[in-house]
């Protein structure tokens, strides 16, 4: 089986995701792919029908390798590359009912992914040559996180937190029950030394308090891109380590604009879950 280079990034859970995935599609068993006879192989190619970043080959690898490791796999685009309608992605060879019955599930996962990768690569050429870099958020399909993050980074962006486990997001809550910005990013230090620990505030009182807090980053939630400005300006002026992210109402026509205001992060949550799937194909033919 010839399958695409793996990338040290790739999820750790992408065998039981690709099993998870069969197992809904399959069920006790492909009741169509059985009027193909046992013996009979194929050649499956598949297409893209629109421009795209491709995302997902490994899922592709695995989805065959589970259910028929004598089916060879050549890919014909890297990962990660610009590809063009009417391009030939990757060309499939071996038992036809393997082939027919991985089919949706291969195709969902690499349709889905690099919809994920296409998206964030606008964005992140949209802010090109500003210094700003692109986060997703948590804002993902449910079972599928570490896979988006993947596209994510694919797509040349960056990852947030990747849940609640790894970083501390201080929210308007989470001050109001601790009594201030101050109060709780005090207790975050104390509880969790070492996180990263980032305040999210709502205007330029509140980043004055984040920055004498001592947060690693700031969220600077729906500001103007005035308030953005004087916010950059504040933290050079008192508080050069303090990293700020501006998030909220920023869409693609507007966010090099964002960026242009000397933020260092800009968060979106429309790179993974406003995304449409790319439209691929996969074309067959039969042999002995």
């Amino acid at each position: 089986m010839t399958t695409s280079p793996a990338r040290p990034d790739t999820p750790a859970d992408l065998g039981a995701q690709v099993r998870g995935a069969l197992a809904e599609d399959l069920g006790s068993g492909d009741l169509t792919a059985a009027l193909v006879p046992a013996t009979q192989t194929a050649v499956a190619r598949i297409i893209t029908r629109q421009d795209a970043v491709l995302c997902g080959q490994a899922w592709v690898d695995e989805v065959f390798r589970q259910l028929e490791p004598a089916i060879s796999l050549d890919w014909q685009a890297a990962e990660g590359a610009r590809v063009t309608a009417g391009m030939q992605l990757c060309e499939l060879r071996g038992p036809a009912r393997p082939l027919l019955s991985g089919e949706r599930t291969a195709l969902n996962f690499l349709q889905t992914l690099s919809a994920v990768a296409t998206a964030t690569r606008r964005y992140v050429d949209a802010v090109a040559g500003t210094g700003t870099r692109i986060l997703d958020t948590r804002k993902t399909l449910p079972g599928l996180r570490l896979a988006q993050k993947y596209a994510v980074r694919t797509g040349g962006a960056c990852n947030h937190r990747i849940g609640l486990f790894d970083a501390i997001l201080v929210k308007e809550n989470h001050i109001i029950a601790a009594g201030s910005i101050a109060a709780a990013v005090a207790t975050a230090r104390r509880q969790s030394p070492g996180v990263l620990l980032e305040v999210e505030v709502e205007n330029l009182a509140e980043a004055a308090q984040g920055f004498a807090a001592g947060a690693d980053r700031l969220l600077l939630d729906n500001f103007s891109l005035a308030d953005l400005a004087a916010a950059v300006d504040l933290r050079n002026a008192s508080a050069p380590g303090i990293s700020l992210e501006a998030s909220g109402g920023i869409t693609l026509d507007g966010i090099r604009a964002v960026a242009e205001t000397g933020v260092d992060f800009i968060s979106t949550g429309d790179i993974t879950k406003n995304i449409q799937a790319v439209d691929l194909s996969m074309r067959f033919h039969f042999a002995g």
